[in-house]
């Protein structure tokens, strides 16, 4: 009898796989305003620069005049004490966050919304920018970190900036056990075994049999109505035969 393969057994959604948020300090947003405050400049104070498990780059606690307490993604030379704007008429400077609408073309930012008031969606990893690369009347296009213009709500807002913790990346990890807590704190998948490795009941290739590679089903094609995560191997064909003229 069959088990269910990782991807499958991912996606059920076990505490196995669940990814251990009560160990993160809190989710990353903007301010969030009413209609009334829209046209409205509200300064705020960064009070603490902190880690978080759940994200690649550092977070910064801010303090606004009315008392409110938010997490942002810290951008490269903030520091702590550092004054920041927030609204419509909010300078474009450094750490400020204001509407798409009002940011010069090819000004670098990030942490940017999807649709006006979700409070953030897109570029926030370590490291990362966006670059406006054109406003028209009821658009505004951004030069996104994959190097692809995508389109947005002129309403959207943004923060002005590029994301600190470029060099993430570069330092090597040296040590499994150092990866290993690493992806732990996430509860990313590691290490990665490859299906021809598995045993034929963890995966459709394992079983080490057929072929000068592991994996006796490498060229095979799953059943047109295998369910998510058994699909694997070869793309199915969208049709076959010659078509009637």
């Amino acid at each position: 009898m069959g088990k269910r393969i990782i991807q499958q057994a991912r996606g059920h959604g076990g505490p196995r796989y669940r990814s251990p948020s009560f160990n993160f300090v809190g989710r990353v947003t903007h301010r969030d305003y009413d209609e009334k405050e829209k046209n409205e400049k509200m300064d705020g104070k960064i009070i603490d620069i902190i880690d978080c498990p759940g994200h690649s780059a550092p977070l910064v606690v801010v303090e606004y005049e009315n008392g409110e307490r938010l997490h942002n993604i810290a951008g490269e030379g903030v520091y702590v004490g550092q004054t920041i704007s927030s609204g419509l008429k909010a300078d474009v400077k450094k750490g400020n966050t204001l509407p798409l609408k009002n940011i010069p073309e090819g000004t670098t930012i990030f942490n940017i919304e999807r649709n006006p008031g979700d409070l953030g969606k897109y570029v926030k990893a370590a490291g990362s920018s966006a670059k406006i690369d054109s406003r028209l009347k009821d658009k505004v296009i951004v030069k996104m970190p994959s190097r692809k213009n995508k389109v947005f709500n002129p309403d959207c807002r943004a923060t002005i900036g590029l994301i600190a913790g470029a060099g993430r990346v570069e330092k090597p990890v040296l040590k499994a056990g150092k990866k290993y807590y690493m992806m732990k704190a996430k509860n990313k998948l590691y290490p990665k075994t490859s299906a021809g490795a598995m045993n034929a009941t963890d995966h459709p290739f394992g079983s080490g049999r057929g072929g000068p590679t592991y994996g006796g089903r490498a060229s095979s094609i799953a059943p047109k109505n295998a369910p998510p995560g058994r699909k694997v191997g070869m793309i199915r064909a969208s049709r076959t035969g010659g078509r009637r003229k």
